[in-house]
C-alpha cells in the first residue's frame, strides 16, 4: 500500500469489514477497474433547501430547473474537474468520462497503480452472500483536492442492493388472490382516462433483464399493446436476462410490467447496472441528470438496510444529493420500503430501515394485504406474513433526521435503544402480499409476486398519469402528501396490522394517521389528482 505522504483521509469514505465475511486472498494487482471520483458542486446544494421544489408549494406554482440549467448552477466546476484529471494522469491513470452534470470523473487504471493512487489496501472477501473485492478504513487523496473530491467508488465491489419482490410460495395454501395491475389500479381509483402520454418512467435495476417476447406476451394478455421501452448501460451492465429461481429477472418485469400496465403511454427507460456502491451512485446520478430521456419519475424497487458496514457516508451523501438534485428539476422518486418487516434482514436484535426508501427526499412506499370485492376494496391491513413470508419493511430511520414536513405526522421514537426520533418510513403504501399478488410473467412463466417492489412501480405510474393530468410535473410529493393530502380524503388510512416479523425486535403498528408501517396509506388516485390540481389550476389531459 502507498504512503499516505502528503495525503488526507477522505471523510466518509471509511469501510468497516462485512459482517460475516472473511479474508481469502487478495486480487490480481494487474487486473484493470474503474473508479468514480465525485467532486463538490459549484454552489452548496442548502441554498435549495427552502426552494418551492421542497416545500408544499402546490406543483403549477413551482419553478422547475432544467436539466441543463441545474448542471451549469449546481454542476461540477471545470476547474475542479480538471484537476481530478491531472491527479489521474499523474498516477498513469485513464481519464474515460468527466461529466459536470453528474460531478464525476471516471478513470480506469490496474488495481495496483489505483490502490497507489488512493492509499487504499484491497483483499478478496468470502461470505455467505457470495465473493466480493473490499476494502476496509478510509480513502486518502492528495491534500490539494481537500473539499474538492466529496467521494471515490469502485474499489470496494460487496453486494450493495436486494430486489423488494416476494413470490406466492405457500405450501399447503389457498391459491393467491391474483390481481392484474389494471384491476389494483381500479380498486385504487387511478384517474381515468390518462396512460402517461408525454411522461418518462425511469426504473433502476441491479441485475437481470428483460425480453421483449415476454413483454409483448404479457400486454397482449391485457389487451394494450406493448409500451415504449429502452434499456440504458451504465457502468457496461446491460439488459441480461438469467433465467432461474429467484432471478432478478422477476424484479426487472415486475417493474416493467407494473408500471407499462398503468401508464401505457409513459416512455419507460431501465438504467441498468452493478449492484455496489459505485454502481447505486453511478446508476442514480446517470438517471437523474439523463438529459435525452428525461425521466419524470423514477421507481426504485432495491435497497440494503441502513448502517456503516453497509453504505458508507460518502456513498449515502451522494445519493440523497442525486434525490435533492431531482427534486428541484420535477423527478418524483418512488423507492420500496423493504419486505422483511422492522428488522430488514439483519439479525442483530435491532430495528433497521431500508436506505435509500430512507432518505428525506424520495417517497417510500409500503405495503398491504388487498382484500376487494368486484371493483371495491373490502379490507387493507398491513402485510405481514411471518418470517417466512415476508412482511413490509418501515420504522425510523437511524441516520436521516426527521425532515422539516413529517414534523407534524406524530412520528414516535425507535424501538431501537436511545428512542430515537428521525425520519420515518413508510410516507404511503399500495397492494404488496404475495397473497393478494400481481399477475406477472418472467423467463416464460405465469406467477404472483408481491412485495414493496410492486408498491413503488404502481406509484410511479400513477405520478405519471398525473403528471399527464397537470401538465407539469408532481415532482417532490412528500411536502404536499404530509401537509395537504393526508387530510384531503386521497388516501385510504390503514390502521391494522404491524411489521414486527420476529416477535423480539419489537416491530411498528398501525393506527389512525400516518405509521411506521403505511405511512398515510393508499392511493385514491383520482382525490390525489384532483388535490394537487386544484378548482383553478386543473389542466386538462394531454
Amino acid at each position: 500500500m502507498a504512503e499516505h505522504k502528503n495525503r488526507v483521509a477522505l471523510p466518509g469514505s471509511e469501510r468497516s469489514a462485512r459482517r460475516g465475511s472473511r479474508v481469502v486472498g487478495a486480487p490480481d494487482p494487474n487486473e484493470q477497474i474503474k473508479i468514480s471520483v465525485r467532486v463538490r458542486p459549484r454552489q452548496t446544494l442548502q441554498n435549495l433547501a427552502s426552494a418551492n421544489e421542497l416545500t408544499a408549494t402546490p406543483p403549477h406554482q413551482r419553478k422547475y430547473m432544467s436539466r441543463e440549467e441545474f448542471a451549469a448552477k449546481y454542476g461540477a466546476n471545470p476547474e475542479d474537474l480538471a484537476k481530478i484529471e491531472a491527479f489521474a494522469h499523474q498516477q498513469n491513470l485513464t481519464v474515460i468520462e468527466a461529466s459536470q452534470a453528474r460531478r464525476t470523473v471516471v478513470v480506469s487504471g490496474t488495481i495496483a497503480a489505483l490502490s497507489a493512487a488512493f492509499g487504499v489496501y484491497l483483499a478478496n472477501y468470502e461470505h455467505p452472500d457470495g465473493a466480493f473485492r473490499g476494502r476496509t478504513g478510509p480513502i486518502y487523496i492528495p491534500e490539494d483536492l481537500t473539499g474538492i473530491v466529496q467521494g471515490v467508488f469502485g474499489f470496494d465491489n460487496r453486494p450493495q442492493a436486494r430486489p423488494h419482490f416476494r413470490q406466492h410460495k405457500r405450501h399447503p395454501a389457498p391459491p393467491p388472490t391474483a390481481y392484474t395491475p389494471l384491476q389494483v389500479a381500479q380498486l385504487y381509483n387511478f384517474p381515468a382516462g390518462l396512460d402517461g402520454t408525454g411522461e418518462c418512467i425511469g426504473i433502476l435495476e441491479f441485475g437481470g433483464g428483460y425480453t421483449t417476447t415476454d413483454l409483448d406476451t404479457y400486454f397482449q394478455q391485457l389487451g394494450m399493446s406493448t409500451p415504449s421501452i429502452t434499456a440504458v448501460s451504465v457502468d457496461g451492465v446491460t439488459n441480461q436476462p438469467a433465467p432461474g429461481q429467484d432471478s432478478p429477472d422477476t424484479e426487472v418485469m415486475l417493474d416493467i410490467e407494473v408500471s407499462g400496465a398503468v401508464a401505457p403511454g409513459a416512455n419507460i427507460v431501465v438504467y441498468f447496472s452493478n449492484f455496489t456502491e459505485q454502481g447505486w451512485v453511478d446508476a442514480i446520478t446517470t438517471a437523474v441528470h439523463d438529459s435525452v430521456h428525461k425521466p419524470s419519475v423514477l421507481s426504485i424497487s432495491w435497497g440494503f438496510a441502513e448502517g456503516q458496514l453497509i453504505w458508507s457516508a460518502q456513498a449515502i451523501q451522494a445519493v440523497n444529493e442525486a434525490f435533492q438534485a431531482a427534486a428541484a428539476m420535477g423527478v418524483t422518486i418512488c423507492c420500496a420500503a423493504g419486505d422483511d418487516g422492522s428488522r430488514d434482514q439483519v439479525d442483530d436484535g435491532l430495528a433497521h430501515c431500508d436506505f435509500p426508501a430512507s432518505s428525506a427526499f424520495v417517497l417510500a412506499c409500503g405495503g398491504t394485504t388487498l382484500q376487494s370485492s368486484g371493483t371495491s376494496i373490502t379490507s387493507e391491513t398491513v402485510w405481514n406474513d411471518g418470517p417466512n413470508g415476508g412482511a413490509t419493511g418501515g420504522g425510523i430511520s437511524d441516520s436521516i433526521d426527521l425532515p422539516t414536513w413529517q414534523a407534524n405526522a406524530n412520528v414516535p421514537p425507535s424501538v431501537n435503544p436511545g428512542g430515537r426520533i428521525g425520519r420515518g418510513v413508510p410516507d404511503v403504501a399500495g397492494n404488496a402480499d404475495p397473497a393478494t399478488g400481481y399477475q406477472i410473467l418472467a423467463d416464460g412463466q405465469q406467477g404472483t409476486v408481491g412485495g414493496t417492489s410492486a408498491v413503488a412501480p404502481l406509484w410511479a405510474g400513477l405520478i405519471a398519469r398525473i403528471n399527464q393530468k397537470l401538465g407539469t410535473p408532481v415532482g417532490f410529493l412528500n411536502p404536499i402528501l404530509y401537509s395537504q393530502l393526508a387530510n384531503a380524503n386521497a388516501l385510504n388510512d390503514i390502521t391494522t396490522g404491524s411489521n414486527d416479523i420476529t416477535g423480539q425486535i419489537g416491530g411498528y403498528s398501525a393506527g389512525p394517521g400516518w405509521d411506521a408501517c403505511t405511512g398515510v396509506g393508499s392511493p385514491n388516485g383520482t382525490a390525489i389528482g384532483n388535490a394537487l390540481a386544484g378548482a383553478s389550476a386543473a389542466a386538462p389531459g394531454h
